[in-house]
């Protein structure tokens, strides 16, 4: 079973259509990135495989869950992480209580809680002066690492990152490489949208291209 199926994939943002019949399957362990101009529909394809929108018309499906169905939308987004221009962190929560957060939302009990939280934060270079300040007082750079400590704590089989470089100096660029490439030693899924098509290129087995709401060209590399 592929990790995602899309077929005619059709997503509305108000009345507009963002995507326009997307066909797309992705088989487990892959590492996809998509490319395009602004408004080609990528990061709405990322928001469809979290189950963040659903879609109006086609077939879509995530782990073989149905994405027109509330319900298993639901189920899907257990298995999966997206993380986004908004990095999924809540403001006012200091830095350890939303990792602490993300890690009881993934079903672990205290023990491996305190556990992947203190190797998430070892991971990502995550100073303890800077756990019990609340998000909202970080940094843009600082808010990126501890979004992606918080899908460390998760593990999630399926990643979905839009610009996951982005905010970051080039050492947190190359941890990014360095966390795609071990989920997908892991057994995990990776799909990424970007525009630094040389870093993420290198990382990717196959190139997706969208422009207007539509798959334009898919090619293994």
């Amino acid at each position: 079973m592929p990790v995602i199926e899309l077929q005619d994939s059709v997503v509305l943002l108000g009345r507009f259509p963002a995507l326009t019949g997307v066909n797309l399957r992705i088989e487990s362990g892959e590492t996809v990135l998509l490319q395009g101009p602004n408004g080609a529909g990528k990061s709405t394809l990322l928001h469809l495989c979290a189950g963040l929108v659903a879609p109006v018309s086609g077939s879509s499906k995530v782990f073989g869950f149905d994405l027109s169905a509330t319900k298993e939308r639901q189920e899907a987004r257990r298995r999966i992480a997206m993380l986004g221009h908004d990095t999924g962190l809540y403001i006012d929560l200091t830095v350890i209580e939303n990792l602490h957060f993300w890690a009881r939302a993934a079903g672990l009990d205290s023990e491996l809680s305190k556990e992947r939280v203190d190797g998430a934060t070892k991971r990502l270079g995550i100073d303890e002066g800077l756990f019990d300040l609340a998000v909202r007082l970080l940094s843009a750079g600082q808010r990126r690492r501890v979004s992606l400590a918080a899908l460390i704590v998760r593990r999630p089989e399926l990643w979905l990152l839009d610009e996951p470089h982005a905010g970051l100096d080039q050492a947190g660029r190359d941890l990014v490489d360095d966390l795609i490439t071990d989920a997908v030693i892991a057994g995990g899924t990776v799909v990424v949208a970007s525009h630094d098509l040389d870093r993420v290129g290198l990382l990717s087995g196959r190139i997706v291209t969208l422009a207007g709401g539509l798959v334009r060209r898919d090619e293994v590399i």
